[in-house]
């Protein structure tokens, strides 16, 4: 079988914004790195201080409320990581550092559209390292009441079923079923924005979210219609939002996961607890490379399921 390479960005690429919950405006750097790195957050800007590195994986994770956060609260950290995260794992970038000047990812347009064409711009190449997969042996599931979120095994790379349950008409029941792959997500979820009611609106300033949240990067609704005039990217926009919310919290694992995940009813909080459980138990997955080869009691990773993570770009 031929082996999948790790992969990073072939050049840097510089991107600014605000951030959609604390206003403040921010720059991205993406950088290549080494093999082995993975993704690492480099907070820069910090008064008096050096900058500060932290690891994009899930044991750094210090808040899931509207957004993922990463880091020491009483040193630096960096929220509303999801989003690029997402187009790093959708587009299978296995190693980047990414410098921010401030304590949020600009949130663009509210999807990683702006993230992928950042990546597009620059491009990518594949590294002599193998690259290495997390394969989930035996189901892991986590419930909060009529919630849940799950990891299990499966034979075809990474797989995700979403499903959300709104009261309100205007997005009810929704279910999103896809295989990860490069194409799919730019197909299929890159696109769809994060979105809020109005009636939250004067509880979250008060909590200090939402701050700098608009109609040019959130899809508003009130209890009848949407706000945006120029309507919804997809029809259901809103469990494919949840879906890339998703993929970004799951990179969280630290290497591309060979499984399937299913929740209904999730969140930033289930999608990080579920990996938490994933890797209390030992007997719940391994670590693989694509190019190991077959070993007692063990499969080889699939060709389809390295070809389920390779860059579509070189």
């Amino acid at each position: 079988m031929k082996p999948a390479g790790q992969t990073t960005l072939a050049d840097r690429v510089r991107l600014s914004g605000i951030g959609v919950h604390s206003n403040a405006t921010a720059s991205l750097n993406l950088l290549p790195a080494d093999a082995h790195t993975g993704v690492v957050f480099r907070r820069t800007g910090l008064k008096g201080l050096p900058d500060r590195e932290i690891r994009a994986q899930w044991s750094n994770v210090s808040m899931t409320e509207l957004c993922t956060v990463i880091g020491d609260p009483s040193s630096a950290t960096v929220s509303t990581i999801e989003h690029l995260l997402a187009a790093f794992a959708g587009l299978g970038i296995d190693n980047a550092i990414v410098e921010v000047d401030g304590p949020e990812v600009p949130i663009m347009d509210g999807s990683a559209a702006a993230f992928v064409d950042a990546i597009d711009q620059v491009g990518t190449i594949t590294q002599a390292a193998p690259r290495r997969y997390l394969r989930v042996l035996k189901t892991v599931r986590i419930e909060n009441g009529r919630a849940f979120s799950e990891l299990r095994p499966s034979s075809d790379g990474f797989r995700l079923e979403v499903e959300i349950d709104f009261a309100t008409n205007i997005i009810g029941r929704q279910t999103l079923s896809m295989l990860l792959t490069p194409q799919n997500f730019r197909r299929e979820i890159a696109r769809a924005r994060t979105f809020g009611f109005l009636r939250d609106v004067e509880r979250l300033w008060k909590a200090g979210f939402a701050l700098g949240a608009s109609l040019e990067n959130t899809v508003a609704l009130d209890e009848t219609r949407i706000l945006n005039p120029e309507g919804l990217r997809y029809g259901d926009e809103f469990v494919r939002h949840k879906t890339l919310d998703a993929v970004g919290d799951l990179a969280l694992a630290g290497a591309p996961i060979l499984g399937a995940y299913r929740s209904y009813c999730g969140g930033h909080k289930m999608n990080v607890s579920v990996l938490e459980a994933l890797f209390a138990d030992e007997t719940a997955y391994e670590f693989v490379e694509a190019s190991r080869p077959r070993v007692a009691g063990r499969a080889p990773v699939q060709a389809a399921a390295a070809a389920a993570f390779a860059p579509d770009r070189t």
